[in-house]
């Protein structure tokens, strides 16, 4: 988890996107959303968040295979705060792997 998080972003998610699409609802919670091809609009209070995402090439090493989703995400109307607790919620529904 990161302690800040910028307007807008990219990131590397090492899923495939019917997965991403299952565990969206549960990471955005509360919040209104609207599912697009390949996009999604989250309303938060009077801000949002949109997100764009597309399926790269999976990653390979030696002979295992990790599949790659590319995501974009931009937040309007939300400062510094409102971005850190929405991100804080959406990171932990969105973390996987052992520990």
């Amino acid at each position: 988890m990161q302690s800040f998080y910028p307007e807008q972003f990219e990131r590397e998610m090492g899923c495939t996107e019917a997965e991403w699409l299952r565990w969206l609802p549960a990471a955005v919670g509360d919040h209104h959303w609207k599912l697009h091809t390949g996009a999604a609009g989250v309303r938060i209070g009077d801000g949002a968040l949109g997100l764009k995402w597309q399926v790269g090439e999976d990653r390979v090493i030696a002979l295992a295979r990790m599949p790659r989703l590319l995501v974009q995400f931009r937040f309007g109307g939300l400062d510094d705060a409102q971005r850190y607790a929405f991100m804080k919620r959406f990171d932990l529904y969105m973390q996987r792997g052992g520990g």
